[in-house]
């Protein structure tokens, strides 16, 4: 159901408010440069500081904006499975087409816990749920044997985004899941390449933010056949991929994007302001990619 490449869009700030004039016009950059879909409050949309009112605003605000013209995939979340529970399902009222749900964070479940996790939220709402298993983030990792059992248990568990930079760990995942209605995304752009060639079916990307169009001719080259081009551009990518996270995301593509005039390169607390001496040298990234700035 979901394939393609996804951005995992920032979620813009002005004085430490969501800035929604700049948020509608990411949109509409993603959009007609021909994203599959969209990502709000995900890991990249700092949710983990949205106020409850501001998680339910932001995912409504890029509903309504979309209007159907891609999907919007809704980061809804969290260390609380009744939080979890309460978001996905406002993500289904307000017309979400589908919940990414990240590994509870902070309490380190037990496999049985996060099984019993995801099959609460699955039966308390009835919308596509993709896991996001990201480890380096939540000191947790979901099983390929847990992630084949709620595929075959809950119908609208479709999908895994793959975040732990581990080949191994995302073939026994394809391995298990064989047969399922189950696809499986990168979340990582460094792997995006790699992970289609085992079978992943596309990327939520945070690269998309700067250079969407790249990045989903990247995964359509793939998808037609054309090994050639898909090759060029993942090396073209990688230093940029890797400067994106020069420090915690999404610093460093804040920081981008506001240079594209997307907003300011703002991030909440406890996010601080990238580095002068890595801004610069992401700068040095972003020009040899191909970027130019006015005033730098």
């Amino acid at each position: 159901m979901f394939q393609g490449c996804y951005t995992a869009l920032i979620t813009p700030f002005v004085n430490n408010k969501v800035d929604y004039e700049t948020f509608g016009r990411l949109i509409e950059f993603q959009i007609a440069e021909g994203v599959a879909g969209v990502v709000p409050c995900g890991t990249t949309g700092e949710s983990a500081t949205l106020t409850e009112d501001e998680h339910h605003s932001v995912v409504e605000f890029c509903v309504k904006t979309v209007k159907g013209r891609v999907r919007v995939l809704a980061g809804t979340g969290s260390n609380s499975t009744e939080t979890s529970v309460l978001l996905t399902r406002h993500a289904k009222a307000v017309g979400a087409d589908g919940a990414l749900l990240i590994t509870p964070y902070y309490n380190k479940p037990t496999q049985e816990g996060l099984y019993q996790h995801y099959r609460t939220v699955s039966e308390a709402a009835d919308i596509p749920i993709v896991i996001y298993n990201v480890p380096g983030r939540t000191s947790v990792s979901i099983a390929p044997e847990t992630v084949a059992r709620l595929a075959r248990d809950c119908g609208n568990i479709i999908g895994l985004k793959d975040a732990t930079n581990s080949l191994s760990y995302t073939s026994e995942v394809l391995a298990v899941t064989t047969g399922l209605d189950f696809d499986l995304l990168s979340g990582d752009d460094e792997t995006v390449l790699p992970l289609l060639s085992i079978g992943a079916k596309g990327v939520i990307s945070v690269f998309s933010n700067i250079a969407p169009r790249s990045m989903v001719t990247l995964v359509a080259a793939w998808q037609k056949g054309d090994i050639a081009t898909a090759q060029k551009l993942h090396y073209a990518h990688l230093a940029l991929s890797k400067d994106l996270f020069i420090e915690t995301n999404p610093a460093p593509v804040k920081v981008a994007a506001s240079l594209l005039g997307f907003g300011r390169e703002d991030v909440r607390l406890p996010l601080a302001p990238l580095a002068s001496a890595n801004r610069q040298k992401l700068l040095k990234t972003l020009r040899a990619f191909g970027f130019e700035f006015k005033g730098e």
